[in-house]
């Protein structure tokens, strides 16, 4: 048997082989070292939000004990009152970078309150989302009408782009 040939300027078959795989394993390193810098980006409550029915919300300055406050402005109402911007009040996870939070709207216009609870993600295309639950609490006259004062639902909020964006 003959020894392998090696046309001039190209290296034998082993060498390619080898040269080849040392490439794919430094490509594959090189992902998993960038891959948890792209998707470790926190998703931050601070600032103007829309959801699914056209409802804004701004939040304020997240406090160093996940604290904010901000104002809610609903495009939904069951009431013949004027809707205005009503104030909101929450607390965050200042852990993760994802946090759960949860907040509180005092409706200015009517007699009602909401608790949404939720969590800050990254999705897919790096775009901040809101998916949050929550309870709605009207004031009936009555203990008997007890069971009708409580409403139940779910908003995805999206981040509201300035004009500059």
């Amino acid at each position: 048997m003959s020894p392998a040939r090696s046309t001039p300027g190209c290296p034998p078959a082993a060498e390619m082989v080898h040269a080849t795989s040392s490439s794919l394993l430094l490509l594959l390193l090189s992902l998993a070292l960038l891959a948890p810098g792209i998707s470790a980006r926190k998703c931050l409550l601070t600032g103007n939000w829309t959801n699914d029915l056209g409802s804004n919300m701004t939040i304020g300055a997240v406090n160093d004990r996940g604290e904010f406050s901000g104002t809610y402005l609903t495009a939904v109402a069951d009431t013949p009152n004027n809707i205005t911007k009503s104030p909101l009040l929450g607390i965050q996870n200042n852990t993760v970078y994802q946090p759960t939070f949860g907040f509180t709207v005092q409706w200015a216009f009517i007699e009602s309150t909401t608790v949404f609870t939720g969590q800050c993600f990254m999705d897919r295309n790096g775009k901040e989302v809101l998916k949050t639950m929550w309870l709605l609490r009207s004031s009936v006259d009555d203990i008997d009408d007890d069971w009708k004062a409580t409403r139940v639902g779910n908003n995805v909020f999206t981040r509201l782009r300035s004009v500059k964006e």
